[in-house]
């Protein structure tokens, strides 16, 4: 990708090939671990892992209830806590690294961009955002998830050089 400034990008260490996602698996992505193949600088980030759930652990949706959106695992678990907990070690690591994009894990109840599992468990999705991904895009980082990589391309070209 000529004519890229290196950029520091926070990315779902899921995509990066860690073994951290619910059921212990990962989704590496070879776009996204290519981006360090021409200077970026990726940072690891587990929302998830860094709130306190360990792996693996039941899986989570949102869910939209009267007090809110709520991340329920499918024993009916609130893990609301963990994921808020998450959002705010991944804005706290936004803020020290000066990363201003971030590269997260699309449908996931941390980093969906727009796009989340509905909280039923059916496999049924609604517009929204991960609790993470929001939380990140609500201080200005640029969020967008795994299938959308080339679109960065357009963004780093003619975001002001001054910018780190």
């Amino acid at each position: 990708m000529k004519g890229w400034q290196s950029v520091d990008i926070l990315v779902s260490a899921c995509l990066l090939g860690h073994s951290c996602r619910y059921d212990g698996g990962s989704k590496r992505c070879e776009a996204v671990c290519s981006l360090a193949d021409v200077g970026h600088t990726l940072i690891p980030l587990c929302p998830e892992v860094e709130g306190g759930l360990t792996v693996p652990h039941a899986p989570c949706e949102l869910r939209k209830t009267p007090d809110g959106v709520r991340a329920i695992s499918i024993d009916g678990i609130d893990c609301t806590a963990q994921y808020e907990a998450g959002a705010r070690i991944a804005v706290e690591k936004a803020q020290s690294s000066g990363a201003r994009v971030a590269i997260l894990k699309s449908k996931s109840p941390s980093c969906g961009c727009g796009t989340v599992f509905d909280g039923t468990f059916s496999g049924t999705l609604r517009e929204g955002w991960g609790i993470a991904a929001a939380a990140l895009r609500d201080v200005g980082v640029r969020v967008i998830d795994e299938n959308h990589v080339a679109n960065l391309e357009e963004w780093n070209a003619t975001r002001d050089v001054d910018v780190q």
